[in-house]
C-alpha cells in the first residue's frame, strides 16, 4: 500500500469513527428528546386530570357572591336604623323595605345552604359505597359541617327578620325547627322563641345567648325586644344610644363600600364611550386599534410553551406544591382550618411564593439556553405611558367585569366556588392579616401572573397565530388556573383587557398595575363590608 493510499484510509477511519460518534450523540439526543416528551405528555394528562377534578368539585361549592350579598344585607339593615344627625336628614338607602328584602335575601341564602348540605352529604354516601380519597372525604366533611352551621345561624337570622315583618307565628315555626335539633344554636332558639311568644318566657340566660351568637342588626332587636319585656329603660335607653352610633358608622361603610364600585363603573363606562367614538372617527389611528401589528420575534417552539404552562404552573401549583405542603403540615401536625388570621395568611403567602419561585425558575431554566432574548420580551421601564394605560384599563376592565359577572351569577345560582382567600379577607378582623393577604394579592400575584401569562405565554402563543387570538387563548389559560368555574368567564373578560393593556404598551409595569389595582379594591371593598357588618 502507498503512502498516499494509507493516508486516504486513514482519513475515511477518522471521518467513520467521526460520523459513528456523532450518530450516536444524535441517537442520544433523539432518545432523550423522546423521553422528555413522554414525561410531558404524562405531566400534561396529570394536569388536566387535576384540573377538570378541581374544576368538577368547584360546581358543588358556594358562590363567594352569596356570602358577600349577605353582608351587604347586614350593613344595609344596621345602617337603615341611622336617624340622621337632624330631624330633616333622610338616608338614600336602595330600598324602600330593608327588612323585607333582607328577609327575601336570607330566605334565598337559606335554600342554597340547604341544597349544599344536600350535595355534601350525597357526596359522603358515594364516598361509603367506595373506597374514598382520604382528601376528599375530609373535604366534603367539612364542607357538610360548614354549611349545616350556616344554615342554623341563617335560620336565627330569618326568625328575627320575620318577627320586624309582622310574621311571628312564622319566625316561632323556624325557631321550632331549630330547636327540635340538639345543638348550641337550638339553646339561643329557645331564648328567641320565648321573648315574641305569648304570654312571653323569659329564660334566665337569655342576654348572654343573644351576646354570643347574634351580632350587629340582629343582637340590636333581640335586646330590644329583652330590654322592653324586663322594663329596663336604662338598658333600652343606653341600647338605642349605642345603636345609632353602631347605624351612622355602618351608614358611612356602605355608602363607602358602594361609592368605589359606583365611581369606577361611572369612569369606565365614560372611558368606554370615548375610546369607542375615537375608534370609529380615527379607525387605525385610534387608542383601541393597532394590537394585531404588535409582534414578538419567538426563538423557541412550542414544546418550550408547552413545558413552560405544564411544568412550571401545573405541575409545580397542583401536584408538587400540594404535596410538599401536605407533608410538612402533616409532620408539624398542623391542621389549615385551625389556623388563626395571620398564621393562615402567612401559610397563603408563602404557598403563593413558593408557587411563584417555582415557576419563574422554570421558565428561567427553559429559556436559557435562548438568551440574550430578543427586543420586547419581559419588558419593565418607568418610561413612557405605563401609569395611564394601567389606571384607564382598570376603569375600562370594571364595566364589562361586572356586567358579565351579572350574567354569571345567573348562570351558577350561587354555585361555582370562589377564591379561598375572598372569605377569610371579607371575616377577618386582624390588621396583620389583611395586610398579609394586601401583599399576597395586590403585589405578589400580579408580579408572578403578569410575568408569566402575559410576559411569557401571550408572545409565545404569537408564533402560532394571531396577536388577539394569543390574547384570548392566553386569558382562558389564565382563567381556568384559579380552578373555579364561576370566576372562568370574569376572569377571562380581565384577562382580555390585560392582554391588550400589555400588547399596546408592551410593558409589563401597564398589566401590573391594573391587575393590582383589581385586587387592591376587591381587599378594600371587603375589608370596608366585613368590618361594618357587625
Amino acid at each position: 500500500m502507498s503512502q498516499e493510499d494509507f493516508t486516504l484510509s486513514s482519513v475515511l477511519i477518522t471521518n467513520s469513527a467521526k460520523f459513528d460518534h456523532e450518530s450516536t450523540d444524535a441517537n442520544r439526543l433523539g432518545e432523550m428528546m423522546t423521553l422528555k416528551r413522554l414525561v410531558l405528555g404524562a405531566l400534561t394528562i396529570l394536569a388536566i386530570v387535576f384540573v377538570i377534578g378541581d374544576l368538577v368539585n368547584s360546581w358543588s361549592q358556594p358562590q363567594f357572591s352569596s356570602r358577600l350579598e349577605l353582608y351587604e344585607t347586614d350593613l344595609l339593615l344596621q345602617a337603615s336604623e341611622w336617624k340622621g344627625d337632624s330631624p330633616d336628614a333622610r338616608k338614600p338607602l336602595p330600598v324602600d323595605n330593608p327588612v323585607k328584602s333582607a328577609l327575601e335575601s336570607y330566605q334565598k341564602a337559606q335554600k342554597t345552604a340547604q341544597k349544599d348540605i344536600a350535595s355534601a352529604e350525597g357526596k359522603l354516601e358515594k364516598f361509603q359505597l367506595k373506597t374514598p380519597v382520604v382528601g376528599d372525604s375530609v373535604m366534603a366533611t367539612n364542607q357538610l359541617l360548614k354549611q349545616k352551621s350556616l344554615l342554623k345561624e341563617l335560620e336565627l337570622r330569618v326568625g328575627l327578620l320575620q318577627t320586624q315583618q309582622g310574621q311571628v307565628p312564622e319566625a316561632l315555626k323556624t325557631w321550632a325547627a331549630i330547636k327540635a335539633r340538639s345543638n348550641p344554636t337550638a339553646i339561643t332558639a329557645q331564648v328567641l322563641s320565648g321573648l315574641w311568644s305569648q304570654p312571653p318566657l323569659l329564660l334566665p340566660n337569655a342576654e348572654p345567648q343573644i351576646n354570643k351568637n347574634l351580632d350587629g342588626w340582629f343582637r340590636y332587636r333581640a335586646l330590644t325586644q329583652l330590654y322592653q319585656l324586663q322594663q329596663r329603660s336604662d338598658a333600652l335607653d343606653q341600647l338605642q344610644t349605642t345603636e345609632q352610633q353602631t347605624s351612622k358608622q355602618a351608614f358611612i361603610r356602605w355608602a363607602t363600600a358602594n361609592a368605589i364600585p359606583a365611581i369606577a363603573v361611572f369612569s369606565g363606562v365614560v372611558l368606554l364611550i370615548f375610546l369607542l367614538g375615537q375608534w370609529a372617527v380615527k379607525g387605525e389611528h385610534a387608542l383601541l386599534s393597532g394590537t394585531n401589528g404588535v409582534k414578538w420575534s419567538v426563538p423557541w417552539n412550542g414544546e418550550i410553551i408547552w413545558q413552560v404552562l405544564v411544568v412550571g404552573f401545573f405541575f409545580v401549583g397542583q401536584i408538587l406544591l400540594p404535596i410538599v405542603s401536605q407533608s410538612t403540615l402533616a409532620t408539624l401536625k398542623v391542621n389549615p382550618a385551625t389556623l388563626g388570621e395571620r398564621a393562615k395568611a402567612t401559610y397563603y403567602l408563602v404557598t403563593y411564593a413558593l408557587l411563584a419561585a417555582g415557576g419563574l425558575s422554570v421558565l428561567y431554566l427553559s429559556i436559557k439556553s435562548f438568551l440574550p432574548l430578543p427586543d420586547k420580551w419581559f419588558h419593565i421601564t418607568l418610561k413612557g405611558k405605563w401609569f395611564w394605560w394601567g389606571l384607564g384599563g382598570y376603569l375600562a376592565a370594571f364595566p364589562l367585569v361586572i356586567v358579565v359577572s351579572l350574567v354569571n351569577q345567573q348562570i351558577w345560582q350561587g354555585g361555582g366556588g370562589s377564591n379561598p382567600i375572598l372569605p377569610i379577607a371579607l371575616e377577618g378582623k386582624d390588621s396583620l392579616a389583611i395586610l398579609i393577604f394586601f401583599v399576597t394579592a395586590a403585589i405578589a400575584a400580579p408580579f408572578f401572573e403578569e410575568i408569566f401569562f402575559r410576559g411569557f405565554l401571550l408572545p409565545s402563543l404569537t408564533r402560532y397565530c394571531s396577536t388577539w387570538q394569543a390574547i384570548l387563548l392566553s386569558s382562558f389559560l389564565f382563567a381556568v388556573v384559579h380552578l373555579s368555574l364561576s370566576e372562568v368567564i370574569p376572569l377571562m373578560t380581565l384577562g382580555i383587557v390585560l392582554g391588550f393593556v400589555y400588547t399596546r404598551t408592551q410593558n409589563l409595569l401597564a398589566s401590573m398595575l391594573l391587575h393590582s389595582l383589581w385586587n387592591s379594591g376587591t381587599l378594600l371593598s371587603l375589608f370596608i363590608l366585613g368590618s361594618g357588618s357587625s
